[in-house]
């Protein structure tokens, strides 16, 4: 048992990261327009993340696990450190990174060194929804952003009311992208370990708590404290660097990143579409920091401004396409120390 918590300590070290750097996004506009403080915007996140990490969570790892199934605890021990070593080094630079590309990048870097045949349809699915993501963000964000422009021409709010509807707004909508970053993220966190860990299920009398659940929880707390403890970078990044947004553009830019989230995340929708004969929307942990900056972009689209900065919107893709890349070589490096230095079987 001992063992098991010092390899499971990485992907909580990850789930730091993760915290630290994406989960910040949610509440990144809302605290860089001054609309509601970081202490509050944390303990919402973190409540609402757990909340949704256990819950929903098994959705989106199930196409991880298809990428490639770590059998190991030392592999999944080197896998989710190379992720988060990856994520913590962008984030030290304030670059919002994406958690899912670093540990695809892990992952992939385990297939090689272990000779495991990396699935080309399910890196093609993951690989479209990094593209597809900070696209559907942007859309979402124009749509959104002049459904609430006609909205407040025909209520004609004073400006004290705007400002309120707005903040409590905010706050909803975070919390409901909270949620939806735990459904959909906790798969980076703990998804390597799932084939690897034998953990006894918790009968708690009302419900049981099964292996991957309890996993998950660990991860989420693991989130919670990333959040309060080192996110105010990113959070600078996303909300004031990028473009200047206002209490009711970061408003519109929580509720549609938030959205993105909850699609890749839902069980229930893609039953809903298969149902209904339609393609279903693949269950892949997505980026929310791609899905900010998208939402972001759409935003500046929506208001054909031309004060986006693409200065740091340059650096910010430089750091998308450099993330997988750096955790693939952490990972292959690793897992030969791992093996031939530390004589621990990752195979």
């Amino acid at each position: 048992m001992d063992l098991t918590i010092l390899f499971i300590s990485s992907g909580l070290f990850l789930g730091w990261s993760l915290g630290a750097n994406d989960a910040a996004n949610i509440f990144g506009t809302a605290v860089g327009a001054k609309v509601i403080k970081f202490r509050s915007a944390a303990i919402i996140m973190s409540i609402f993340v757990i909340i949704g990490a256990v819950a929903s969570g098994s959705g989106a790892s199930h196409t991880l696990g298809k990428l490639g199934a770590v059998s190991t605890l030392p592999g999944a021990f080197i896998v989710a450190l190379s992720a988060g070593l990856t994520v913590f080094i962008m984030t030290r630079y304030g670059l919002p990174v994406s958690t899912s590309q670093s540990i695809v990048g892990a992952i992939i870097g385990w297939n090689l060194f272990t000779s495991n045949p990396t699935s080309l349809s399910t890196l093609s699915k993951i690989v479209m929804t990094w593209f597809l993501c900070p696209i559907l963000a942007a859309l979402f964000s124009i749509i959104f952003y002049k459904l609430f422009k006609n909205r407040t021409k025909t209520l004609k709010l004073n400006l004290f009311l705007r400002h309120y509807f707005i903040r409590v707004g905010l706050i909803i909508v975070g919390a409901f992208g909270a949620y939806s970053l735990g459904a959909n993220n906790i798969a980076n966190v703990m998804g390597v370990f799932t084939n690897a860990v034998d953990i006894n299920s918790v009968d708690l009398g009302l419900f049981t708590i099964n292996k991957i659940q309890i996993l998950f929880l660990i991860g989420a707390l693991a989130i919670a404290v990333g959040i309060f403890t080192y996110s105010k970078n990113v959070m600078s990044t996303v909300g004031n660097s990028l473009y200047r947004l206002s209490p009711s553009t970061a408003l519109i830019v929580v509720l549609s990143s938030s959205f993105v989230l909850f699609i890749f995340a839902s069980v229930s929708l893609q039953e809903f579409l298969i149902s209904l004969n339609l393609p279903p929307i693949p269950l892949v942990p997505v980026s929310s920091s791609q899905a900010v900056v998208g939402s972001i972009i759409g935003i500046g689209v929506a208001k054909g401004d031309r004060n986006i900065n693409y200065s740091k919107l340059k650096m910010i893709s430089f750091g998308w396409l450099l993330t997988p890349t750096i955790s693939l070589i952490l990972s292959y490096v690793s897992l030969f120390f791992m093996q031939n230095v530390f004589v621990q079987n990752v195979l």
